[in-house]
């Protein structure tokens, strides 16, 4: 396996993580998709989402992959009048990650992160590792702290 830079990370702060690796559809990038291939519940594996507030500017959502962000629920939280998805054009040249493979860990800057309130529901969950094809397995405690992120309910 490609050691990225998100893994490095964690190592480097020497929090525990494991790896596991999926084949790549081009015809579908869903997150439930990697789940269903890995077969794990859609509910433990989560995506990362970048959206831009008018308030906050850039913010990083982690919800589960069969989820919708609530943007109304985000505002309240962010206290931000608007929030919309940032561009995928824009995706690589403001966290250093594409589409598919946008980890909350590593990103280029380090953006106010919100993790959907379900992460505590199990000992380990499921983030991509910075490439599609992989996933990093963590302990959601120790997400949360590395990431300094806020936990709440974020989803429809």
């Amino acid at each position: 396996m490609i050691k990225t830079n998100a893994m490095r990370i964690l190592e480097k702060a020497d929090i525990p993580f494991d790896t596991k690796e999926y084949e790549v559809d081009e015809n579908d990038l869903s997150g439930e998709h990697i789940a269903n291939q890995l077969g794990l519940d859609c509910q433990q594996v989560f995506k990362t989402l970048v959206a831009k507030g008018d308030k906050n500017g850039i913010m990083v959502f982690c919800i589960p992959v069969n989820e919708e962000l609530d943007f109304k629920k985000a505002s309240a939280l962010t206290k931000d009048k608007k929030i919309e998805m940032v561009h995928v054009k824009e995706l690589l040249g403001l966290t250093g990650y594409i589409r598919g493979g946008c980890s909350p860990i590593g990103m280029k800057k380090k953006f106010p992160t919100y993790l959907d309130e379900t992460i505590i529901l199990f000992d380990f969950i499921y983030v991509s590792a910075g490439i599609r094809g992989a996933q990093i397995i963590i302990k959601p405690d120790d997400l949360i702290a590395f990431t300094q992120a806020q936990t709440a309910n974020l989803v429809k």
